[in-house]
């Protein structure tokens, strides 16, 4: 299995633009068809909307590639971990 990770810049981003931003679809239409078709999985289920929100330490699976979302410097999640230490 391939592992993409990609850092989230913000809350949080729409299932199909992630797939778009990350390669895996050619546009954005593209990425609408392979979410509304069943062919991608967040977290292991089956999601069929394409404006679902992904937020950090969420995992988009298509085909044999996963996509691991990581905070980015500017989100919420990585400022408190930042915090911690």
């Amino acid at each position: 299995m391939n592992v993409v990770t990609f850092e989230l810049r913000g809350d949080f981003i729409p299932l199909n633009a992630l797939i778009k931003v990350t390669g895996l679809a050619d546009s954005g239409g593209a990425a609408k068809g392979l979410v509304t078709d069943g062919n991608v999985r967040v977290n292991g289920e089956v999601e069929t909307r394409r404006r679902c929100k992904i937020h950090a330490g969420d995992r988009v699976a298509l085909g044999d590639t996963e996509i691991h979302v990581v905070p980015g410097a500017s989100t919420p999640i990585a400022a408190a971990e930042e915090a911690a230490t």
